[in-house]
């Protein structure tokens, strides 16, 4: 009984420090119709709440925060520093995979933490900046999938699926600045350009070499 005590743990430690298994089971969930969709509106939440948070920090304030079933978002911001706001929502949403991803290699209390914080800015957003049915019913099942992650009776399980929600996030955190370019003129990549005259596509680069960057630097992780 002991030695096959010891043969799980061995399993799922080695689970949980294969940084390139977990990638592979984020890429699969991802290409899954339906289940993959949570998981979009999250990032788009993070990208979004990252906005209004470079608004708040800079002396801005959030209007408004509206999330779309497709995955995309807007956040209407009053005040504060543009081209702050414009570069933190896909620089912000890669800096939460990364915060997810490390805080689950933490002690059991302090790695839930993290999803405290992150249900905490939920429900905030429900009751501040929603204005939208649509907004609000995928702000509760973000709500519903956290508290789901923070309850596993089973340890082991928690910081794996955190970490495979942290490499989906980093994930659509690199794919998503790639849909900027289509030549529209719109988005964060646009409205960067033409605050600091910097090419959009250099922006384009910078927010997805950051993502790379991060996963690289997170497969080193042990």
């Amino acid at each position: 009984m002991g030695a096959e005590s010891t043969t799980k743990s061995s399993m799922i430690s080695s689970v949980k420090s294969n940084f390139w298994l977990l990638l592979i089971i984020a890429v699969v969930i991802k290409q899954i119709p339906f289940v993959n969709v949570p998981f979009n509106w999250l990032e788009s939440y993070f990208h979004e709440i990252s906005h209004g948070l470079a608004a708040l920090v800079s002396g801005g304030n959030i209007i408004r925060i509206q999330l779309f079933s497709n995955g995309a978002g807007l956040c209407t911001t009053q005040g504060g520093m543009a081209w702050l706001i414009s570069f933190s929502g896909y620089a912000g949403a890669i800096g939460w995979g990364v915060l997810l991803f490390k805080v689950a290699n933490f002690r059991q209390a302090f790695s839930r933490y993290i999803t405290y914080v992150v249900l905490f800015l939920l429900i905030t957003s429900c009751v501040l900046w929603v204005r939208d049915v649509l907004t609000l019913l995928i702000c509760l099942v973000l709500i519903a999938l956290f508290l789901a992650t923070s309850k596993l009776k089973n340890y082991w399980v928690f910081p794996i699926l955190l970490k495979v929600m942290a490499l989906m996030v980093l994930l659509n955190g690199f794919q998503s600045p790639l849909y900027l370019i289509d030549g529209r003129g719109i988005g964060d990549g646009s409205a960067l350009a033409d605050i600091t005259y910097i090419p959009e596509v250099v922006w384009i680069v910078i927010w997805a070499a950051l993502a790379g960057y991060s996963l690289y630097r997170l497969s080193k992780t042990r």
